[in-house]
């Protein structure tokens, strides 16, 4: 094992800039800006919510929003199912008003089959409550192609979530063109943001997308913090799922962690002054040229349609649980964060047309913003070693 592990895991987690972690401390103790934002009555309050709303601003023009149209959650997972249940229930609600008394209404969505957890267990929640559910599977690059979505959706569709960029392959899906595709069909689109925010341009006008979650923790900020952006003019209707006091316009109740909030604020500001994107590019393509001559090396996803930072790789012939113990210097991921404590292969891969085989020997390299030439040159010598050794034990 090495003496000092090698962090390839940015698309789990990434560490806190340090100008994010400075801005943080500073609203933590008795000289700081440490107050309840909602307090509007002292000095203390006020500061504090003048420090949430600048943050709100900087994160809407990380993404070409108005700071209105930004609410403040406790990461991309609630905001997923903010978006999710809130959309479907203010639609089922507005739809109940109007229906003939004594008749079900029953609305469906779509959603890809390779959304992260936080949308497909919604989506399954939702589905407990009698709404129709349609997935959409990838092609055997993994890009949710538009003509698929346009083939799911009917009549009684009140929303479609397709992700930017999955989370365990990296591959980018057309958003512009599914968001336009249901803008013109008068059907809401969500999409989960949360790998692309900090690493793509994102513009939610240009997106078409009514609906668009993002995390802190994905983009230099701190864990714990997240918003979703809901569409203005038209308003995009939200019921709330937490009560209690009203907060956010009404759409998510609770007190703001300003610290986190601001955290947030100064990671998007500093994505804003520079994505993440030509670095983590240099660092893949290096890693990707070191090992692609390996005969058990195959790359899962398209290359051209994928975040700078991210390869999904199978080795094959060689189990990825053994793959990955051997591998203990490096750290990264068998497949998505969430997933890792489960054996079972990859469901993203499944779905993509891949063998089970093949599926179970991927593992997922993600470089960003600290991630250095030496780092790559040691992690692809460990790995043309490990790969032999194991290849080797298994002959």
């Amino acid at each position: 094992m090495m003496n000092t592990p090698i962090y390839l895991d940015y698309a789990s987690t990434t560490p806190v800039h340090p100008d994010v972690a400075d801005a943080m401390v500073k609203c933590l103790t008795l000289d700081g800006n440490f107050g309840n934002a909602a307090s509007r009555t002292h000095l203390f309050g006020w500061k504090a919510d003048e420090a949430v709303e600048r943050a709100r601003q900087q994160v809407a023009t990380l993404i070409s929003a108005d700071p209105r149209e930004i609410v403040w959650t406790s990461g991309a997972t609630e905001s997923n199912n903010l978006a999710l249940k809130g959309a479907v229930d203010a639609a089922l609600n507005g739809a109940n008003e109007a229906a003939t008394p004594g008749s079900v209404v029953r609305p469906n969505i779509v959603v890809s089959s390779i959304e992260h957890k936080a949308v497909l267990d919604a989506a399954a929640a939702l589905a407990g409550r009698g709404v129709n559910v349609r997935y959409v599977k990838p092609n055997a690059e993994g890009i949710i192609e538009a003509a698929s979505i346009e083939a799911a959706i009917s009549e009684d569709t009140v929303l479609v979530s397709v992700m930017h960029a999955n989370n365990e392959t990296g591959v980018i899906n057309p958003i512009e063109d599914i968001g336009k595709l249901c803008r013109g069909r008068g059907v809401l689109f969500h999409t989960d943001a949360a790998q692309t925010g900090g690493k793509l341009s994102l513009d939610v006008k240009t997106l078409n997308c009514d609906l668009l979650s993002l995390s802190a923790h994905k983009m230099y900020g701190p864990k714990g913090v997240g918003v979703l952006y809901v569409r203005r003019h038209p308003d995009v209707k939200i019921t709330a799922q937490i009560h209690g006091g009203g907060h956010e316009r009404g759409m998510r109740s609770g007190t703001l962690a300003t610290h986190q909030v601001v955290g947030m604020g100064k990671a998007a500001e500093l994505a804003s002054e520079g994505l993440d994107a030509a670095h983590s590019k240099k660092m893949r393509d290096r890693f990707w040229a070191g090992i692609r001559h390996l005969e058990q090396v195959e790359l899962n996803g398209s290359f051209e349609n994928r975040l700078p930072g991210n390869l999904n790789i199978s080795f094959s012939g060689i189990e990825g649980e053994m793959m990955l113990m051997s591998l203990q210097g490096l750290a990264i991921s068998s497949g998505s964060a969430c997933m890792s404590t489960s054996v079972e292969p990859s469901y993203v891969l499944r779905e993509m047309g891949l063998s089970e085989r093949r599926a179970d020997s991927a593992l997922r390299f993600s470089f960003g913003r600290f991630t250095t030439e030496a780092d790559i040159d040691i992690a692809i010598e460990h790995i043309i070693k490990t790969v032999a050794s194991l290849s080797r034990a298994s002959a």
